[in-house]
């Protein structure tokens, strides 16, 4: 049976390096994949008009790329959901989830070094409350090179996955996909590189004994 899955992005490229590849296997094998990117670079005054429009144009190609069923910019600031009111961001979440009615969410990890990233863990897990939003049957945590894993707590909050998806079949997609965020990536050894990108895909895949995979924490599961 078909489902509808959607990924959470505090911004463009999270949703691609954190669970890019998974999202491509989604659509193979016919389900519905739903991007909801919260932040909005239009709402910033620390980018030009080009910048605006240029990434304007880039996150047309990379929906075109995974051929999502629907797409939505809730339209805050980057860097700023520290100063929106929670009830604001839980509002817009809730609107667009409500649409979708998503069997599955990813979402970014709890303990990201970008406040963002944590922001909207917190909003996505009030809104999926099973009372609130009994069709979400799974909510899982993805990976983001250079937030999870540089969220150095000293307490044990470090990510350790329970889920392995392989992707095997998709890297070169994904890659495809990254290659369009060129702003976002640089030369190794700067942490969102290619060959780290490829480095966690066979280390993860390592560990589910696969060629590649992806890594999630699930939070919930209802079978």
């Amino acid at each position: 049976m078909n489902k509808s899955v959607m990924v959470i992005a505090p911004h463009p490229d999270d949703e691609s390096l954190g669970c890019g590849g998974t999202l491509l296997r989604h659509k193979s094998e016919g389900d519905d994949i739903h991007w909801c990117v919260v932040t909005d670079m239009q709402q910033s005054s620390n980018y030009t008009s080009e910048q605006k429009v240029q990434r304007a144009e880039l996150v047309e190609k990379v929906s075109q790329h995974f051929g999502f069923s629907s797409e939505r910019n809730l339209g805050f600031t980057p860097a700023g959901l520290d100063s929106t009111t929670t009830g604001a961001l839980i509002g817009k979440l809730k609107e667009y989830i409500d649409l979708v009615k998503p069997h599955t969410v990813y979402i970014p990890y709890a303990f990201d070094v970008h406040s963002d990233h944590r922001y909207v863990f917190d909003a996505v897990i009030s809104v999926s409350k099973s009372f609130r939003a009994p069709y979400i049957k799974k909510v899982a945590c993805y990976e983001t090179l250079s937030e999870t894993d540089f969220g150095l707590s000293p307490i044990n909050t470090q990510f350790q996955p329970n889920l392995f998806v392989d992707i095997s079949h998709f890297s070169e997609q994904k890659k495809t996909v990254l290659s369009l965020y060129q702003s976002e990536l640089d030369a190794h050894p700067f942490p969102r590189s290619f060959d780290a990108v490829e480095a966690l895909e066979i280390i993860r895949g390592t560990q589910a004994h696969v060629e590649r995979a992806e890594a999630f924490v699930v939070l919930k599961e209802i079978a």
